[in-house]
């Protein structure tokens, strides 16, 4: 235990300081969470976003009405905090804690109600990084914490990741497009989101770590949505530019290396009278790769470039599922479930040739806690054989897998403190079998 608090930075000091808060202010807490699952994004609701400190939905309030004067004009405002204190506590690379923290800020422009023509909206989504990341000490191929690794995997960084043009041309089908953030809006339910700051936080838990070589993270492209009368997506289609860019505006490279074109198709399900998802996602990129181009959600972790041939051409599949187990009667957004994926891709480019993942999660059971959240999960990845035969001296390869166990306690609706255990065999055969703790203090603003 002493090694937990040693070296305890600001930012360690923020986050331990707002566990002591929930274990004074927790008892009569709640949360406002939701999980989208498309790209249709709801906007808030403008109303209510002051009242007493602990019970306000936004730490800052309506900014003396200035937060609901925004919104009735179209602009609704989203920002959060959320701060990480990670340590490899036994196998890994190395034995030690770190801080690691991020900020997002949001922008949902209406079109119509900001004075432009009706069904347009703009999102903007702005973020930032510092600190330092525990996926160095991990030994793992696949972040071991998402939210630490992007927008970058090192150092700290701002950057505008999201300009997203979006047009509604009828009730249930928009197009969109611009500098895209492919994870807004990607959160599979049950999962907390697909950048981890609300649930899961490995990356494997997710989505399918098989997605990385054709599934950019922040790139120009475009797509378009077909939802249903329930604003559940059925079917949506992207281009994205193959280049990563999330901290640079991209034009230099603009689609120089192909494109990625990324197909979906969702059928709701309504099982045991509650509502469920059965997915399938198959992508396919014309881009030219190496088996150790790095990508936002795998670090091959060599500090020299292997000798190998591009390849031309990377495709995948994704099958995936959730299902819902309990919904509460006055509260059908309080619920918990399964959820599960399955995945497929190419021996080479693609360094994963396939994964999968089973867990369950949701609203909490604990009586009085009703909107905590937690979240039980297990994965495996089998690695590609052309990546654990590049080198097999220099850089042993092997299959990785894992748990992953999260209770989120609901401190206030804008703090949550989130404590999570993962066990994890990694990639690198150099790191032993490994037990990650983490903290995580999330704070909207």
């Amino acid at each position: 235990m002493s090694l937990l608090f040693q070296n305890v930075s600001c930012g360690a000091r923020i986050l331990l300081a707002a566990l002591i808060a929930v274990l004074v202010f927790g008892h009569e807490s709640t949360v406002v969470s939701s999980l989208i699952a498309s790209e249709v994004q709801s906007v808030p609701e403008s109303s209510h976003m002051g009242g007493p400190l602990l019970a306000r939905p936004k730490l800052t309030g309506d900014w003396l009405g200035t937060r609901t004067l925004l919104s009735d004009s179209g602009y609704t405002w989203d920002i959060h905090n959320t701060n990480f204190y990670s340590g490899v506590v036994t196998g890994g690379l190395e034995q030690t804690f770190q801080y690691r923290g991020r900020n997002d800020i949001l922008l949902n422009i209406n079109g119509e109600k900001a004075g432009l023509w009706q069904g347009s909206f703009i999102d903007l989504h702005a973020e930032s990084v510092f600190g330092n990341n525990i996926n160095q000490s991990a030994g793992t191929l696949v972040p071991i914490i998402l939210a630490e690794s992007v927008p970058i995997a090192d150092g700290s960084v701002t950057a505008l990741t999201g300009v997203k043009f979006t047009q509604a041309l009828s009730e249930t089908f928009l197009v969109y497009g611009g500098k895209l953030n492919t994870l807004d809006g990607f959160g599979q339910p049950f999962t907390g989101g697909a950048v981890g700051q609300d649930g899961f936080m490995n990356t494997h838990l997710l989505f399918s770590p098989v997605l990385a070589r054709t599934f950019p993270y922040s790139t120009f492209g475009a797509g378009l949505v077909v939802v249903n009368s329930d604003q559940d997506w059925l079917f949506t289609f992207n281009a994205y530019d193959t280049n990563d860019t999330p901290t640079v505006s991209g034009f230099e490279t603009f689609f120089d290396n192909g494109v990625s074109l990324v197909a979906g198709a969702n059928l709701p399900t309504a099982f045991f009278d509650r509502l469920g998802h059965q997915t399938l996602f198959v992508t396919y990129s014309t881009g030219s790769y190496l088996n150790l181009e790095a990508s936002a959600y795998y670090n091959p972790g060599v500090g020299l470039v292997l000798p190998s041939s591009r390849t031309r051409g990377s495709q995948s599949i994704v099958y995936g599922f959730d299902q819902a187990i309990f919904v509460a009667e006055d509260d059908v957004t309080r619920s918990w479930g399964v959820f599960g994926n399955l995945g497929l891709a190419d021996t080479n480019p693609s360094p994963f040739h396939w994964s999968a993942n089973i867990g369950v999660g949701g609203a909490s059971l604990v009586p009085r806690r009703e909107r905590d959240t937690f979240g039980i999960g297990y994965f495996y990845l089998g690695v590609s054989d052309s990546l654990k035969q590049l080198a097999p001296q220099l850089l042993p390869i092997q299959d990785e897998s894992g748990f992953e166990g999260f209770y989120n306690i609901a401190a206030t609706p804008w703090c949550h403190i989130t404590a999570d255990l993962q066990a994890v065999t990694p990639s690198r055969q150099r790191a032993e079998d490994l037990l990650l703790f983490s903290l995580r203090a999330k704070f909207d603003f």
